[in-house]
């Protein structure tokens, strides 16, 4: 809907998936006798596309490129038969998809393929209308196999506990391995071109269960046929394909037996029968990952409750791509464990309770404690799970409803020194652009960023850009992560000490004239102060302070002042800190004097980490603004919702998560409603945590499952799962995003926002809501950044990044032509350096590090319900430095106690050069509340927002006796080997001896498209 195109490349911005080239200079080209508008460069089988030519294109695939190995869209072109995928669209060109030669052509290359594949449509699991073998035999009408079926002699291999590859069926396009090589750039799958029988290998060769996958999906999704076959299909797709093995064989045969008298016709007709069958009982539904805040859309494919498969294509943020957990972590939805009855506390247990009963106790509770202490005896959290229409009910809850301002959501464990640094500098505190700003850029430099693990397909879209040449990547970190290993250069500062780097980044450019002066001129405010600022920021200090060498910062500094494009990423490794904000605000003035905003493939990007936790501070879930960032005594804002609610907004702000529990504990805070947060384990010092639940009165949590921190209750409220209920989410792009119901509520929950509701009319308040869709219009009345948002707008694959104007144009870059101040300006940060307060010691002699991992999320109540990903990373460990193991007699599988200032932990240690000398890691998930890290961490913070300061932490390790197995098992993708290469290497292939291009015509070569060149940006 609506993007703004005033940059002039709004044809890179349209794109979904992968980044494609810049549309070339409008050309004609003659396809079938009719002249056609065309692309100078373009595949010339996106021409025959567009104008709806019926084509065979077994390889093909949009969002990949051309692959060249299938040779089924030959056609022919000024008279010379050659592949349409692998032609470059140039002025002129005369096509012709229907001649004789092109015919021959195009149904030898499709017999050749087939010969590789074992046809059985109607027992087919795959036969479901996205099968490209079984469709373009219909394309081309054959009605014979020419070449037969040879089996290759490779089992199946059904190592991976979510997918298994056939061989026999597999028709070597190529497809899956160009999207692992070059689309999630995992570098795992391969051919063997020279082999005699090639096929497809996983780490040159491994089962797939013990090589480098990451079982990302990527493969699966773009697999042309049923080679690559999610298990969770398996059996389960069809009316045929649930029978026993030896009956589904001599079905197969009955099947081929039939075939080889009548022809492929029939057959094919009882396929297309059969599987318009199954479109009656199998739903196929639109939805939004639940997991990380990159975005990712989907179909879902359903029989009732049970999830068939996950099926990427149309998704802005993702395209073909997701992680282990958006393809194949969702089996906690149907987890035996859900709660699916309201609960309330009888002395030391809990007894189940009807609904009504729940909800009744819930508002006179909360009326009696607000009549007794007051409105601000009373606190709100929303989730950051939850859907943007259930976060603004959360915070009109505590507003409306209550009168206090005390509500606030996860960010503040995260991303609020972020979202705060940039509103101090630019005015927005969400990324300045998109994903595609990002793959375009020509640097790209993270900082504190996990991203390969914490933002996987985000992740991918880097890797891939860096991988073709076009980005130049550039991580700081103090951790050896997927992204840092890939990097052109990773730079390993000391911890807490990355606002050094970068004020002395900043100094010496100001200071040797490499500013882009005009911007600076004409777009920024404030040079003379921030100059003043940075005075003591020399190159000696910081490399006294960081450990980074004066010639690297200098390198970096000329580097970053040299290019067209430069992007910043940042994560939990700059927010929780102490001085978060303030070096958030320093990675955006480096931004701002390099001129980097507001032009494609720039800006700033603070990496949202939970699904929706931009969306719950969009709506207003903090304490001291509503939706849209309004602040609480902004009197148009509280013009706006007295008109709205009948209420005055009261100016004071309200507390946060972590004042919230010193506000137990001290007797101000009575009660407290919990809604999807694990916080007794994800808040820092856990146990100050702990004790602050037990200090209320009244503690409601809402959510799926009996958590850890639903012990500490009064009330436990069953929520429905994201895959039940509609509503949207906003991305880290600021994207906003439709979901719909894939399955309706497990019986006895209810989706967030029906229990507010159901809370809010007990008490007086009938607010009326029938539809999610109802609550985002009041949004749209109540925020000028949602004055253009609708259901309508956003039905199906449409997306807006905010802010919205009325008529539904929406902003997906910022910054083009003002900031978000009243003059237009950027404001450059005067900051101040905030060095750890909790440095090792003689006592706590260790720096302790946090963060996520790829398999699990967060404190893993979701993954660990998912036994395929459990299979893979069963528990938590910590990581220990090969010094220090050596140093410390420290052996993977040995048991360690951590111990620091706050609590202790028992985990496993793992070896690994991940981390270095007396720093470790911990991840964040834990199967055990007893183990989880936050155990470890202090209730320090940022100075500016109260984030939790968690890698400030210090603690000593205790070595144990005990020996386990290695904490990481042989069949984790970290102890694989992938092959990179640079694609299918298709070229490989044609150079077999046995190879010929159908028909035995010579096909065009010498000016085929490389699929590994698409993608540059239009400054390229």
């Amino acid at each position: 809907m609506g993007h703004r195109d005033v940059t002039g490349e709004d044809v890179i911005r349209a794109t979904v998936g992968p980044t494609r080239a810049a549309r070339g200079a409008q050309v004609a080209v003659t396809v079938d006798g009719v002249e056609r508008v065309a692309w100078l460069g373009e595949p010339l089988i996106e021409v025959i596309n567009r104008a709806q030519v019926p084509l065979a294109q077994v390889c093909y695939h949009e969002q990949l490129g051309p692959i060249q190995s299938c040779d089924t869209c030959a056609v022919e072109i000024d008279g010379v038969v050659g592949r349409a995928c692998g032609t470059p669209v140039r002025a002129g060109l005369t096509v012709r998809t229907q001649t004789n030669a092109a015919r021959a052509a195009q149904r030898d290359a499709y017999d050749r393929v087939v010969a590789n594949h074992d046809l059985y449509c109607t027992v087919c699991d795959n036969n479901n209308g996205n099968c490209t073998v079984h469709n373009t035999l219909g394309v081309l009408g054959i009605d014979h196999q020419t070449r037969p079926f040879q089996p290759k002699g490779f089992p199946k291999d059904e190592s991976n506990p979510f997918y298994r590859y056939d061989p026999d069926q597999c028709i070597l396009c190529g497809r899956c391995v160009e999207a692992c090589q070059n689309v999630q750039v995992n570098e795992t799958l391969s051919i063997n071109w020279e082999a005699e029988q090639p096929r497809v290998l996983w780490d040159g060769g491994k089962p797939i269960g013990e090589s480098s996958c990451v079982s990302c999906g990527h493969c699966i999704t773009v697999c042309p046929c049923n080679a690559l076959q999610e298990k969770s299909m398996l059996g389960e797709a069809g009316l045929f394909t649930g029978i026993p093995l030896p009956v589904w064989n001599a079905a197969i045969d009955v099947v081929k037996g039939v075939e080889a008298s009548s022809g492929l016709k029939p057959i094919m007709n009882v396929s297309e029968i059969e599987s318009a069958a199954r479109d009656r009982y199998i739903k196929k539904t639109k939805t939004v990952c639940t997991y990380c805040g990159v975005g990712c859309s989907f179909d879902v494919w359903t029989d009732e409750r049970h999830i068939l498969k996950v099926e990427p294509a149309h998704g802005h943020a993702n395209g073909i791509s997701t992680c282990v957990k958006g393809k194949f972590g969702w089996d906690y939805v149907n987890s035996t464990d859900r709660l699916t009855s309201p609960l309330i506390r009888d002395g030391d247990r809990f007894r189940e309770a009807s609904w009504d009963e729940a909800l009744d106790l819930i508002a006179w509770r909360f009326g009696e404690i607000r009549e007794q202490h007051g409105p601000d005896a009373l606190a709100f959290v929303a989730s950051s799970k939850a859907s943007n229409e259930e976060a603004f009910l959360v915070q009109k809850f505590a507003r409306q409803v209550i009168g206090t301002n005390n509500v606030d959501n996860c960010s503040r464990y995260c991303q609020s020194p972020a979202s705060k640094g940039l509103s101090l500098t630019v005015g927005i505190g969400g990324d300045s652009g998109t994903i595609q700003d990002i793959e375009n850029a020509s640097l790209v430099i993270t900082v504190g960023s996990n991203t390969a693990e914490s933002h996987p397909v985000l992740a991918t879209r880097i890797k891939r850009s860096q991988k073709l040449g076009r980005t130049h990547v550039i991580v700081f970190d103090i951790r050896e992560h997927e992204l840092a290993r890939r990097a052109d250069e990773f730079h390993r500062p000391n911890p807490g000490t990355d606002f050094v780097w970068l004020a002395a980044v900043s100094k010496f450019i100001l200071d040797n004239g490499l500013e882009d002066r005009d911007f600076l001129r004409e777009r920024v405010s404030g040079l003379d102060e921030f100059r003043e600022s940075i005075r003591d920021f020399t190159l000696e200090y910081a490399e006294r302070e960081t450990g980074l060498k004066a010639a690297t910062l200098v390198a970096l500094a000329r580097q970053i002042a040299s290019q067209e494009r430069v992007c910043i990423l940042w994560a939990m490794g700059v927010t929780q800190q102490c001085g978060g904000t303030d070096t958030s605000a320093a990675i955006s003035n480096l931004l701002l004097i390099t001129g980097n905003y507001g032009r494609l493939g720039t800006g700033a990007y603070p990496l949202r980490g939970h699904n929706n936790v931009q969306g719950a501070s969009d709506m207003g879930a903090q304490p001291d603004a509503v939706s849209g960032y309004q602040k609480i005594d902004d009197p148009l804002a509280v013009q706006r919702h007295e008109r709205e609610w009948g209420v005055t907004l009261r100016p004071e702000r309200g507390l946060d998560n972590t004042q919230m529990i010193d506000a137990a504990l001290d007797g101000r805070l009575k009660a407290l409603w919990l809604t999807g947060e694990e916080m007794s384990l994800t808040d820092a010092n856990a146990n100050h945590l702990q004790e602050g639940f037990e200090a209320l009165e009244f503690l409601v949590v809402q959510d799926l499952y009996f958590t850890n921190t639903a012990r500490f209750a009064d009330v436990i409220l069953p929520a429905a799962a994201s895959l039940e209920k509609e509503g949207t989410f906003t991305n880290t792009e600021r994207r906003i995003q439709r979901l719909y119901e894939v399955m309706p509520p497990l019986k006895g929950t209810k989706p967030d926002w029906q229990i507010y509701m159901g809370v809010a009319d007990r008490m007086g308040y009938r607010w009326g809501y029938t539809h999610p869709a109802q609550i985002m219009d009041e949004i749209a009345r109540l925020t000028p950044h949602f004055a253009g948002v609708s259901y309508d707008r956003l039905e199906g694959y449409e997306t807006l990044c905010w802010p919205v104007a009325e008529d539904g144009t929406d902003q997906p870059l910022l910054y083009t032509e003002r900031f978000n101040f009243p003059d237009g300006k950027a404001r450059l940060h005067a900051g101040e350096y905030r060095p750890r307060q909790h440095a090792p010691d003689a006592t706590f002699d260790l720096h302790l590090n946090s963060g996520r991992m790829l398999e699990h999320f967060h404190e893993g109540n979701m993954t660990f319900r998912v036994p395929g990903i459990t299979e893979k990373t069963p528990d938590s460990f910590v990581e220990v430095s090969p010094e220090l193991a050596a140093e410390r007699g420290i052996q993977s599988g040995q048991w360690v106690r951590l111990v620091s200032e706050y609590g202790a932990v028992r985990l496993q240690a793992l070896v690994t050069g991940r981390v270095s000398g007396h720093q470790l890691f911990v991840p964040m998930n834990a199967r055990k509340a007893e183990d989880a890290v936050n155990r470890l961490t202090g209730s320090h913070g940022d100075a500016t927002v109260n984030t939790p300061a968690y890698k400030d932490t210090r603690v000593r390790l205790e070595l144990l006796h005990d020996v386990g197995p290695n904490p990481l098992p042989a069949s984790n993708p970290r102890w694989g080997h992938p092959t990179p290469q640079a694609g299918v290497e298709v070229e490989r292939k044609w150079a077999r001896p046995d190879y010929v291009f159908p028909g035995g015509l010579l096909p065009l070569h010498g000016d085929s498209l490389n699929a590994r060149t698409d993608g540059l940006g239009a400054d390229d």
